[in-house]
């Protein structure tokens, strides 16, 4: 072979070193394209839901292999200390109490199917346990559901501002109105219709306000050598006359961190939408196909603007099950393990408890979206498959009992922080409110798994930036 010139290798050279680098170069530049299109997608938030009780919204928990309880486990505030401190380690904005005053007849017309089924049911107050989670937390959110319905708002107003101050600002209220009929036989009184109980719900809110605010930050003054501990040139009465409430004031209770506790709802009526584009910071919704979400999304954001508000200051979570495999293969068969600890009676009944309506009364085999009564309209989107055509009523209901519809994510850590990431992206959702399907072990999978594969996509926080709830909700990066 004829030995190559000097100046022939020296092109070479320059020719390899050119496409090396250039290959490099271009290599570099789809490294930093695909970090910053990660990036440029908006961080998602986190909650935690949960049920002073021993099922969520999974009725099969209570049961499943993993849960491993003791008879009283799940009433004890051990257990929820627990999962705050866990949840505080992922970062989560807060935890989330859903409370129901009642035990269900409605399915059947007897207490036996919710009893035998603990179909959200025994429930204890979580109140008392927003103090106790916080106490051995420093930043998460505590949160928990309490009715307009059977109170007066003097008496809410201060219990929410004292749970703010115990606290520190990290309270959360969801704002419910009372919607069946064996809570409001409980309180003595007729289930009102959803028009009447938002018309005063918004009143409500509004005595709420008016009390939290009527005291200024600054009017504790604590001067021993006056001696004078309050200024009363800060502290006023409201005075509020109603056409449902009354309250002269002022609140008994000095100002709180966020003035009040950060406001939370779950409603998806007309009604309880208009209530939470004016008052909400987060809502919490349950919608099993991502193009469903994405219309209540949307609508919620215009009603928010619509309200004179900030979009961005009312988040919208949606309910999501993770279950966290080794192997795609693996975590299909957890889910289908969890899902037959579900007996069909224990989906009719939570379904029939959530409608105020006797499912019993249907043919289990005829498609639950083609039903026409009133009180079968509020959840409809829980009853389409996927390619929006409808579940039977036995369908709807098995799916309730092991999800209450909230979409369930299976696979490894990578496939289920892609189900997720693509529920919310077609969404425009601001995140997820998690939902187990045993306790302890979900939770702390998520916090594990999850939530640094989130952070290494460049879509969650690595750290907490304000000490309060409100604080969490509206943290963007």
């Amino acid at each position: 072979m004829q030995a190559q010139s000097p100046l022939v290798r020296r092109r070479r050279d320059i020719h390899r070193s050119t496409h090396f680098s250039l290959v490099a170069l271009v290599l570099n530049l789809s490294e930093i394209l695909r970090s910053s299109l990660m990036t440029s997608k908006k961080h998602v938030h986190i909650a935690q839901f949960l049920i002073h009780g021993p099922t969520y919204h999974s009725h099969a928990m209570w049961r499943h292999p993993l849960t491993q309880w003791e008879t009283d486990t799940w009433a004890r505030p051990e257990l929820y200390q627990q999962i705050a401190q866990t949840c505080e380690r992922g970062l989560f904005d807060m935890v989330f109490f859903a409370d129901l005053n009642y035990i269900s007849d409605t399915y059947t017309g007897e207490l036996d199917p919710a009893l035998r089924y603990a179909v959200q049911a025994p429930e204890h107050d979580p109140i008392p346990l927003l103090s106790f989670m916080a106490a051995v937390t420093e930043k998460i959110g505590v949160a928990a559901t309490f009715s307009t319905s059977h109170h007066h708002p003097f008496y809410v107003s201060r219990l929410w501002a004292t749970i703010d101050h115990l606290t520190r600002g990290r309270a959360g209220w969801n704002v419910v109105t009372s919607l069946n009929h064996n809570q409001a036989a409980n309180y003595g009184q007729e289930r009102e219709p959803s028009e009447r109980r938002y018309e005063k719900a918004h009143e409500f809110i509004e005595v709420c306000n008016q009390l939290w605010a009527s005291w200024d930050k600054d009017a504790v003054v604590m001067d021993t050598e006056a001696p004078q501990f309050v200024d009363s040139t800060k502290v006023r009465r409201i005075d509020f006359e109603g056409e449902f409430y009354s309250s002269r004031g002022p609140l008994n209770v000095t100002r709180s961190p966020q003035t009040g506790p950060a406001i939370l709802q779950a409603g998806t009526s007309p009604q309880g939408k208009d209530f939470a584009a004016k008052h909400a910071d987060a809502i919490f919704a349950i919608q099993p196909r991502a193009v469903d979400a994405a219309e209540l999304y949307d609508d919620i954001k215009s009603r928010t603007a619509d309200a004179g508000r900030d979009p961005n200051h009312c988040a919208v979570l949606f309910g999501a099950q993770p279950v966290i495999g080794e192997t795609d293969e693996h975590a299909q068969e957890l889910l289908e393990e969890h899902n037959a600890l579900v007996p069909l009676e224990a989906g009719l009944a939570i379904l029939s408890a959530h409608l105020d309506f006797d499912l019993a009364k249907l043919d289990p085999n005829e498609p639950m979206a083609d039903r026409m009564e009133p009180e079968l309209q509020r959840m409809r989107t829980r009853y389409l498959n996927p390619d929006g055509s409808s579940m039977t009523v036995a369908e709807v209901a098995q799916k309730h009992g092991q999800s209450v519809g909230i979409p369930q994510f299976a696979g490894t850590t990578e496939s289920v922080t892609d189900q997720m990431l693509d529920y919310v992206d077609e969404a425009g959702g601001d995140g997820f409110m998690l939902s187990p399907i045993h306790n302890p072990g979900s939770i702390e999978q998520f916090v594990d798994h999850i939530v640094p594969e989130l952070q290494r996509r460049g879509r969650f926080r690595t750290e907490y930036t304000g000490t309060t709830v409100r604080d969490h909700i509206r943290q963007q990066s």
